[in-house]
């Protein structure tokens, strides 16, 4: 019986090599399941240096970023009570507990919750509704009730407008995490370093700042290394912040205003805003700050799991900001006028310069979080195809979600020593800081609706108590930092405009290459005519043709062989299959099929993230070679007698005697006169990022002279 010839999981995706992500793939948090309780314990404590950098060191600039004008007992108070709920609302509850679970195979985010959302609606690129049924259970069960599915689900499939709006706020959320990764090592350092100012006043401002630089290029420099190296590094230092911070508060607590904990109360928010008004109101662009890296937890999963991010922020880091921002409270209350003064003020003298060097070392590792971050949500969305392929390495053999990309790695490098240099005021960036965060949230708060309404089936009590919660709580927020547009909120705006069009400019150049595509594709038997043309001829060799087009085959084909008019007497029809699981097994590596005419196959290479495919081209052949023949000698049962067999198999020898080829398309879009000049933008840009990226086809050792690629216009 023939092998099944698994074709690519979505007719749309685009790139040379097929991505499948489908459930039947090993998620991390399928691992975890098979983790001892001190493994987890451990892995808790590794997540202190790359998960929660950005939300422990908080405190370095939360209470700076406040211009308070005379500040009372009770609008500390206040202050407190707000950021403590606010802390427990979105931390604890939103973040810890219901985020969490709404992994995309593992992977958290913003672009997660989308993609979640287009595998269960047919809504995007990677549709379920479109991908080959031959799929494994899990699929299935994943996805039961899809034909029941909600009226909502019904509304987005039909409404083009609807889904494209959704995808503009997944794209804008992505984008506002990218800004977020460029801003978190900005402030965090750029606030550590003000501590050498705060002791020497004749240190100069562009002293700092010039150290801050330098302190950022070494920690991207150490990026390549991977998350588990960073983390085994950063860890310590970080636990040491996390433990030392609310010793200090404790102290503070007792030595400055024991009663401090009485703003736990919600009734001290109200009795703020009473007093305060409108410039109560615009203060929270200031108190937001102090949840900012909590976006980490949910966009770091694929990182960790969810079981060690839980653990590690339950029990350290949300005790340990609590007890930090009481202690800091309670000193302001009985020194007001050293508000302005930041972070450094508020630790006792004996113990300043080890405290220092902590916060420093704690800054820098705070950036990981959201670098780690940005890396994970540029895989995602490569993946997926919404963004140009960039190198996408994987830093660990056991955890798919472990990436680092060279090329998103120092443009991160070079955009946040630009932020420092040019922006070097602390409240400029922290302006911009607030605008990042309390977007995010946001839109993680309305994608994670739908998911709970479309998905998740959750009642419409809990869905609407929700939504109501942490779109009022968090919309108030964003009402607060849009005031500081123009004392730098703007930047994230500008940052996140340039990524968006990027990713809208490569989004739509793909689907109308997919378009032009599906509509010329080659199939099975428009082949057999092309062939039996009497003037193309089948010449010796073999031939390894590479495809990604389900239910046919790319345009290029009828274009190589009507201009060549010649046809390898042997050709495997290839296809790249690039799965979320560490290892592809031996007998899965490569499937083969006959397609119906002599001599011509489909062949689909399956390969791992831990998988190396730096084959040299003769290995590549070789294995390919062997497994056809497995394969022809197995399908007997479909043949006359065993001298086609040996028939076959003798075709095959010798064409891999005679020599072989590999061959690609190369497309580009054709733009007219009569294009519209949309679409003549557009796809112009597209061609640029297009011809400026890396390509999909991995490096397969094949020797030069035998790479033919075959150019070809689509009409736009």
């Amino acid at each position: 019986m023939d092998r099944q010839f698994r074709v690519p999981d979505s007719p749309e995706t685009l790139s040379e090599v097929v991505i499948d992500s489908t459930p039947h793939t090993r998620t991390l948090n399928a691992v975890t399941k098979g983790k001892g309780q001190w493994e987890t314990i451990v892995l808790a404590y590794k997540t202190l240096g790359v998960v929660f950098g950005g939300l422990v060191t908080s405190p370095l600039y939360v209470f700076p970023s406040m211009p308070l004008k005379s500040p009372t007992k009770d609008d500390y108070l206040g202050i407190y009570s707000i950021m403590f709920w606010t802390l427990t609302l979105i931390g604890v509850v939103k973040y810890a507990f219901i985020c969490i679970k709404a992994d995309d195979h593992g992977e958290g985010g913003t672009f997660a919750l989308y993609s979640l959302l287009c595998r269960n609606l047919n809504i995007g690129i990677l549709s379920p509704k479109r991908v080959n049924s031959n799929l494994s259970v899990s699929y299935s069960i994943l996805h039961e009730g899809i034909e029941t599915q909600s009226s909502l689900g019904k509304f987005f499939e039909k409404s083009i407008v609807s889904r494209r709006i959704l995808l503009f706020i997944s794209m804008l959320g992505m984008c506002m995490l990218i800004g977020d990764g460029i801003l978190t090592p900005a402030i965090s350092v750029l606030s550590a370093m003000d501590g050498v100012r705060s002791r020497f006043p004749s240190v100069s401002k562009s002293m700092v700042e010039a150290f801050s630089a330098v302190v950022l290029v070494v920690l991207f420099l150490l990026q390549k290394f991977g998350t588990s190296r960073v983390s085994f590094m950063f860890s310590p230092i970080m636990a040491a912040w996390t433990l030392s911070t609310p010793l200090i508060g404790i102290y503070s607590v007792i030595h400055y205003y024991p009663s401090v904990f009485k703003a736990l109360s919600p009734q001290y928010i109200f009795y703020f805003f009473r007093r305060n008004g409108k410039e109560g109101w615009l203060l929270l662009g200031g108190t937001v700050l102090c949840i900012t890296g909590s976006e980490a937890m949910f966009a770091d999963l694929g990182h960790f799991d969810r079981c060690s991010i839980q653990i590690a922020f339950l029990f350290t880091i949300y005790p340990s900001l609590v007890l930090t921002y009481a202690g800091q409270t309670a000193y302001l209350i009985k020194n007001p006028n050293n508000h302005g003064d930041g972070f450094y003020k508020f630790i006792p003298t004996k113990i300043y310069w080890p405290i220092f060097i902590v916060a420093t070392l704690a800054a820098i590792v705070a950036s990981q979080s959201l670098i780690s971050a940005t890396f994970s949500v540029i895989k995602q969305s490569v993946v997926q195809d919404y963004f140009p392929q960039v190198k996408v390495v994987h830093t660990s053999r056991c955890k798919e979600g472990e990436v680092y990309s060279p090329e998103v790695n120092y443009i991160l490098m070079i955009l946040c020593v630009a932020v420092i240099l040019i922006f070097g005021d602390s409240e400029d960036i922290g302006n911009a800081f607030g605008v990042v965060v309390s977007l995010v949230m946001l839109i993680t708060t309305i994608l994670l609706t739908l998911v709970m309404i479309i998905i998740w089936r959750t009642p419409t009590a809990l869905v609407a108590l929700y939504f109501i919660v942490f779109f009022l709580l968090e919309g108030i927020y964003v009402s607060a930092v849009f005031t500081k547009i123009l004392e730098g909120g703007w930047i994230p705006f500008v940052i996140s405009c340039i990524l968006a069009f990027i990713m809208f400019g490569w989004f739509y150049g793909r689907q109308r290459k997919l378009e032009y595509e599906m509509t010329h594709k080659i199939t099975p038997d428009r082949l057999g005519m092309l062939l039996a043309e009497p003037n193309v001829q089948r010449v010796p060799g073999l031939c390894f043709f590479y495809t990604n087009i389900q239910d046919g085959l790319t345009p290029v084909l009828a274009q190589y062989i009507e201009n060549m008019k010649s046809f390898h007497k042997v050709t495997v029809f290839t296809t790249l299959r690039y799965l979320l699981v560490p290892k592809v097994a031996s007998h899965e590596r490569i499937l083969i099929k006959r397609m119906g005419l002599k001599g011509i196959y489909g062949c689909v290479v399956q390969y791992g993230y831990a998988d190396s495919l730096d084959l040299e081209g003769d290995d590549f052949v070789g294995q390919i070679t062997k497994t056809l023949l497995v394969h022809i000698k197995n399908s007997s049962c479909y043949l006359r007698d065993s001298q086609e067999i040996e028939e076959e198999i003798s075709n095959l020898e010798d064409a891999s005697s005679a020599g072989v080829v590999h061959i690609r398309g190369k497309t580009r879009f054709h733009i007219g006169k009569n294009c519209h000049k949309f679409d003549r933008i557009m796809l112009s840009f597209y061609e640029v990022l297009h011809n400026n990226c890396r390509s999909a086809l991995p490096a397969l050792g094949v020797p030069l002279t035998q790479r033919i690629e075959v150019g070809m216009l689509y009409e736009a």
